[in-house]
């Protein structure tokens, strides 16, 4: 998402509210949040009035103790600028001329119950994962080992296939056919499913199959990190496979390096086992051995020493 609206936010973070503007259109753009105590106490210089507002017990009580005028003339300075909401934590009590002044200038008001520390990591959280960058690829997503693993490859490789046998083998189904990917951190990529599908697999010849029914919940989960990403293409006779490991290949997701191996679909290979053998063999690369790199390096010793 390239923003979230105000009143996405209210259902999703379940906040009270006290007044809303009647502006359908205003839009939060960025996960940085601001509380406005230097605002309040009368610095105007570098008000990030463009960031959600958050009113802890620190400055509702720092607003009890000035004088009406003073008071006054500090809330209608914040409020005059365009904030997108303020948010009051821990059920403070919202005085009639915040009230008044809200209305005056058709500004948001929310309020939780949460302490205001509590309550800015969680909508930071939100707000991170919200308007994070993200792509949908067409794929199966299956946790294995603790390994995220994406499997692409053309309709009717066997995509499916191999993650319900990977499923019966303990793993664990995360996406089928659509992974949505989001990227939170640099470098770090992070895959579900879509609502509508979670936990569902189609296997071709039998249908919708439900996971987390058929085999339980422990063999779905809701989200994963990516760390390889698998491809299966059909066996091509012409083409020269790897066959040591020391190349190592990469795709880009979301402007991301990702660990990729292709793996050739040939009748009689089993594949899910293929599969678990490459997650085993990324996890083993990066607690820092790397078989291929090691065999090379004893056959490299022993032609020196000939």
């Amino acid at each position: 998402m390239d923003s979230v609206s105000i009143k996405r936010l209210i259902k999703d973070l379940d906040v009270e509210v006290i007044y809303q503007s009647k502006d359908n259109n205003i839009k939060i753009i960025k996960s940085d949040i601001n509380r406005p105590g230097l605002q309040l106490a009368g610095y105007e210089d570098y008000f990030a009035y463009e960031r959600l507002q958050i009113i802890g017990k620190v400055e509702w009580h720092y607003l009890q103790t000035l004088d009406e005028d003073t008071k006054m003339k500090r809330l209608n300075y914040f409020f005059k600028h365009p904030i997108p909401a303020v948010i009051i934590s821990r059920d403070l009590e919202i005085t009639d001329e915040a009230l008044d002044l809200a209305k005056k200038y058709d500004r948001t008001v929310l309020r939780t119950s949460l302490s205001t520390t509590k309550f800015i990591n969680g909508l930071i959280n939100y707000l991170d994962d919200m308007l994070a960058p993200s792509t949908t690829m067409h794929g199966v997503l299956v946790d294995i080992y603790g390994v995220g693993v994406l499997i692409v490859g053309k309709s009717g490789v066997g995509k499916s296939e191999t993650a319900l046998e990977l499923i019966k083998r303990g793993h664990r189904l995360v996406a089928d056919d659509a992974v949505e990917i989001t990227k939170r951190d640099e470098g770090v990529l992070k895959g579900k499913a879509p609502e509508l599908i979670r936990h569902f697999l189609e296997i071709r010849g039998i249908g919708i199959l439900d996971i987390k029914r058929l085999y339980g919940v422990g063999a779905v989960r809701n989200a994963k990190g990516i760390d390889l990403v698998v491809e299966l293409e059909y066996w091509d006779e012409k083409k020269e496979y790897d066959r040591i490991g020391l190349d190592e290949e990469c795709t880009d997701i979301l402007d991301t390096k990702m660990p990729k191996i292709v793996i050739p679909v040939k009748s009689g290979r089993n594949l899910a086992m293929i599969v678990e053998v490459a997650a085993r063999n990324h996890r083993q690369k990066k607690m820092g051995y790397n078989a291929a790199l090691e065999l090379n390096n004893k056959l490299m010793d022993q032609m020196e020493n000939r």
